[in-house]
């Protein structure tokens, strides 16, 4: 395991996670057929002959899976095999019309290759097994029907890769972290649009406990985890379940298990099937996936500016701290209103603490994202200048952003003005307000030349209210200093 730090142990047990998730690729059309993939059409209307695997069709590879495949491969620093295989992973479901998935097993198309992620101020690695192209199958309902359960194809043949990494994590801290990151990576080179609601970015976990240094546990799967607050509530759980069961002198099962957001709590829902159980050979109707160096050359120069790249470069050309570089490449749109403030005031540590902190604390407190901010790159820009000038104090400038996220102007400086909140930067004006403050509280002058530290916090306080909070911080401490000796 290529983790740094050490496990840490649940009621003493150790926790091991594994993660597969399944990135629905953004393409027009499906894996092996023409048909259209867009979400949210009417059933059955977007599954073609081949998807409902009438007798005589034949699948036809989709270029433009396979060059996503080449981008996270790319991404991640895979190998990517000039030659990989299609197999049949036969089993029953009604949703599944040819009885069979079209998939990869003994060859992938991505193999290995790592992710790295900070968990708190802990830099993570977790390792890819690969990375391999599929079909998704069709959907069963059960809501809209009494006594029935109705079937949609249209999601029958959509191009999937599924991203499989070794049993890395140790935490569910960890698994979120890692979830996000990859999250964070296929919407960032376009493969995938990331919706979790929509089912585009499934992840099931491989949860077991073990004592520490012992054999691995057995696992079980949490199957299609859409959202990182229920992952975690999952995992935690599923957790608590398996030592509860292993104190209680049971043995844990392999299984297949569902989280019940309702409950809290996961359920089995089937014993889970290991490789063989799938029957898996080569799929006669297509050749060997051969992918030319020349194309993975292609491909690499279309590549964007990577989140870690682009983490490197604000560290070594900003001066950010690993931890604020990665923080603030989140994604491209992060990215990008970092570096036009970065650039426009010339503040770029004070850009990332403010959108590290106020940015994100009211996006998230209005559940939206950074594409959706109020104010914009520059405006923000205009305020860590007028901090970086004195102009105002950091808690007056946050008094500012109020007023600019609630639309009440643009301007930075008419609404310094407006509302009163420009820093007395007059040291003459703030010296008057300390004398009246020490002798209006000679005692507390006295308590603190006597040797009370917290005379002074107290005194500064007092000036601080006087000047109505527009006294510099640091000028008031420093005048006080001097005249108390």
């Amino acid at each position: 395991m290529s983790n740094t730090s050490k496990s840490l142990l649940v009621h003493g047990y150790e926790v091991v996670i594994g993660f597969e998730t399944h990135a629905q690729l953004a393409t027009q059309s499906k894996i092996f057929s023409r048909a259209p993939t867009a979400f949210g059409a009417e059933p059955n209307t977007q599954a073609c002959a081949v998807d409902l695997a009438l007798p005589g069709t034949l699948p036809v590879m989709n270029r433009g899976a396979v060059e996503h495949a080449i981008r996270l491969g790319l991404a991640l620093g895979s190998h990517i095999a000039e030659q990989s295989v299609f197999a049949r992973k036969n089993y029953f479901y009604p949703d599944l019309p040819k009885g069979y998935q079209i998939s990869q097993f003994e060859i992938p198309v991505v193999q290995g290759g790592e992710v790295s992620f900070f968990l708190g101020d802990e830099k993570k690695t977790v390792r890819l097994v690969r990375a391999h192209l599929e079909e998704d199958a069709g959907k069963s309902l059960h809501e809209e029907f009494h006594g029935m359960s109705g079937i949609d194809l249209n999601r029958a043949g959509t191009p999937l890769l599924e991203i499989v990494t070794e049993p890395d994590m140790r935490s569910s801290a960890e698994a979120v972290a890692y979830a996000k990151e990859l999250h964070k990576i296929v919407t960032w080179i376009g493969i995938c649009d990331g919706n979790m609601q929509e089912g585009s970015f499934r992840c099931d976990a491989n949860v077991s406990v073990r004592k520490p240094g012992g054999e691995l546990g057995t696992r079980r799967e949490i199957k299609n985890l859409n959202s990182f607050k229920f992952m975690q509530h999952a995992i935690d759980y599923e957790i608590r379940w398996q030592i509860e069961q292993i104190e209680d002198g049971h043995a844990i099962q392999q299984a297949t298990v569902l989280f019940d957001p309702d409950t809290g709590e996961t359920r089995a829902m089937r014993t889970k099937e290991d490789a063989a159980d799938y029957r898996y050979f080569p799929d006669p109707d297509l050749p060997p996936l051969v992918i030319a160096r020349d194309w993975v050359e292609q491909v690499k120069a279309s590549m964007p500016e990577l989140p870690r790249q682009m983490a490197e470069r604000l560290v070594r050309d900003y001066g950010l701290p690993e931890y604020d570089a990665t923080t603030v490449t989140q994604s491209p749109a992060m990215a990008k209103y970092f570096e036009t403030a970065a650039k426009a005031s010339g503040q770029a540590k004070m850009a990332s603490n403010w959108i590290m902190g106020e940015v994100s604390r009211r996006l998230n407190n209005e559940e939206k994202d950074i594409a959706q901010v109020p104010v914009d790159a520059d405006t923000l820009a205009a305020l860590l200048k007028r901090i970086a000038d004195g102009t105002v104090s950091n808690n007056a400038a946050k008094q500012v952003m109020d007023a600019l996220w609630a639309g009440e102007g643009q301007d930075v400086d008419a609404v310094i003005e407006a509302k009163g909140l420009k820093q007395m930067n007059d040291s003459g004006a703030l010296e008057k307000i300390i004398d009246e403050v020490m002798a209006a509280n000679a005692p507390m002058v006295e308590q603190f030349r006597a040797g009370k530290d917290k005379a002074f916090n107290a005194l500064v306080g007092l000036v601080m209210k006087a000047s109505k909070g527009k006294a510099n911080p640091q000028q008031a401490n420093d005048l006080l200093k001097q005249k108390l000796q």
